[in-house]
């Protein structure tokens, strides 16, 4: 028998462009004031209607701001009078069309919120991406997210006026040091700009993570993980 996939099973790995039905099990009798269930519901069924729950909450805002972005484009005489009807307060949902304009489908990712996009919308189109795979990768939230943004424009501002680079150097076995490179050439980077990369990495984790963090990884534990990988 074919097993029906929820509307969370449905979302993993959705392309924009490709229509899919986003609903809700037939179990949960919705309102719009209410949501009615069953006396007696399985704890599967039970955690399956939250998550439907929670992916059409943050697609309705996706579709309200499409929906916007729509009016503005082909009925701009007429589209303030449709918001003014839909009780929502004006200048959330003007900040909601402007997200939706600098992000296009094309560019969002499925498995983040709609605020996780609202994070990095001011920036260029390429950090947009950037930021947004990295979210996307490490499973971060939308605070981490905002966390890790804030961190990273400190830096470059300060980059700007840092003294120039120093040299820094680490004695390391063989057999350790050709297994970097392995790495290294296999990611397609320099060996130095390798160990940079994950030293920046294991650097980001410990200074943004914070209480997040159950415990914190040292920097060469990093470069073995990712070693790990050839």
């Amino acid at each position: 028998m074919h097993e029906q996939k929820s509307a969370a099973q449905r979302t993993q790995g959705d392309l924009p462009g490709k229509r899919r039905r986003i609903g809700i099990n037939p179990k949960a009798l919705t309102h719009r004031s209410a949501l009615r269930l069953p006396e007696h519901l399985s704890l599967e069924d039970w955690f399956q209607i939250g998550q439907e729950i929670t992916i059409i909450s943050d697609s309705s805002t996706w579709w309200l701001a499409d929906w916007l972005v729509y009016g503005q484009d082909r009925y701009p005489g007429l589209y303030r009078k449709a918001i003014r009807d839909t009780s929502l307060d004006y200048q959330t949902l003007r900040n909601y069309a402007w997200i939706a304009r600098k992000i296009p489908p094309e560019r969002r990712r499925a498995k983040l919120s709609f605020q996780h996009h609202a994070e990095v919308a001011s920036l260029p189109e390429a950090e947009q991406s950037l930021w947004l795979e990295r979210a996307e990768r490490e499973g971060w939230s939308r605070a981490r997210l905002r966390r890790a943004l804030r961190f990273g424009v400190d830096r470059q501002g300060a980059g700007r006026g840092a003294a120039a680079p120093r040299p820094f150097t680490v004695e390391v076995a063989p057999d350790r040091r050709d297994r970097w490179e392995a790495a290294a050439v296999k990611a397609g980077h320099s060996l130095d700009e390798w160990v940079l990369r994950a030293l920046d990495r294991a650097a980001d984790d410990a200074l943004l993570l914070g209480e997040d963090a159950p415990a914190l990884q040292s920097a060469e534990l990093v470069l073995r993980e990712v070693a790990a990988t050839i």
